[in-house]
């Protein structure tokens, strides 16, 4: 394995705002595109010997290749372990939960949130910071400006990391954990909620619908829906993450999530309707017509 660097030119226009930076799809496969923006935010970061940085994305088209750019880069950067949700997959909340729960120096998150998915949709990057939140202004004003002066960046010769294997593999010195990427979250909310009073609520016969529009948040909500509040088995739909969300646009909202509208319209509809959007940071809660 050897580190490599690349001679580069600027963009125009990569100027993040606290969502990150989003472009089409198109735009992001340009050749060093993604690595400019990278190492203008690595270049940023100060102190990042032996810290843990956090991975993943929405599961959208090119998260699994940009995943691929970002561990490489990082290996360059001095990052001691990376933490990445199994299949390059992370919400949003739960990349915040992994930040905070292991005192990760922060976290690269790949999702345009609501915005269509697909070869021809829309791809984005953000940057998350010690505290779990998004990167302040001061941060992304920084990354914008060095991106406006990068000649070069640094990446490593290393071959792809198994993104499905759970465990421990290795770039340059830099560790790589491939871990679940609901575990973590599925504990934070057990402290945040009263999973046995769920779970009796469900037992008495009370009935939901939660349409993760075939993004990030279905996996989270048939572990923890399903799995740990008993929900019945159904309840949640679209529940597996999809490139191009299977043609659906993930933002919930009447208008998107129009089936889940229809099923809490109808006689005999569940108690409580929900739909999550791209990167499950963002939630519609509806009750049933009749």
């Amino acid at each position: 394995m050897t580190i490599i660097t690349c001679p580069t030119t600027p963009f125009a226009g990569q100027k993040p705002g606290t969502s990150g930076l989003r472009k089409k799809v198109g735009v992001f496969q340009q050749p060093r595109y993604l690595e400019n923006f990278v190492q203008a935010l690595f270049d940023g970061l100060a102190d990042t010997a032996g810290e843990t940085l956090v991975v993943g994305g929405d599961g959208r088209f090119h998260n699994r290749q940009a995943v691929q750019v970002i561990l490489h880069m990082a290996a360059t950067q001095g990052f001691g372990r990376v933490l990445l949700g199994r299949g390059g997959i992370l919400s949003t909340p739960a990349a915040s939960c992994l930040i905070r729960k292991h005192g990760a120096y922060g976290g690269i998150i790949l999702s345009a949130s609501h915005n269509p998915g697909g070869p021809e949709g829309d791809f984005g990057i953000k940057y998350n910071v010690r505290n779990g939140g998004p990167a302040p202004e001061a941060v992304t004003d920084g990354i914008y400006a060095r991106t406006q002066s990068l000649r070069e960046y640094r990446t490593s010769d290393a071959a792809p990391v198994d993104l499905d294997r759970p465990g421990v593999q290795r770039i340059e010195e830099m560790e790589v954990h491939v871990v679940d990427p609901v575990a973590d979250y599925a504990a934070l909310m057990r402290e945040c909620f009263d999973f046995p009073a769920i779970r009796r609520l469900f037992a008495s016969g009370f009935r939901i619908r939660c349409d993760a529009m075939n993004a990030v948040g279905g996996p989270y909500a048939k572990a923890i829906l399903e799995g740990e509040l008993g929900a019945p088995a159904g309840s949640v739909v679209n529940a597996t993450p999809l490139e191009d969300f299977g043609g659906l646009h993930p933002d919930p909202n009447p208008a998107n999530a129009d089936d889940l509208i229809a099923h809490l319209s109808r006689p005999g509809a569940p108690d409580l309707g929900a739909a999550t959007d791209g990167d499950a940071d963002r939630n519609m809660i509806v009750g049933r017509e009749r």
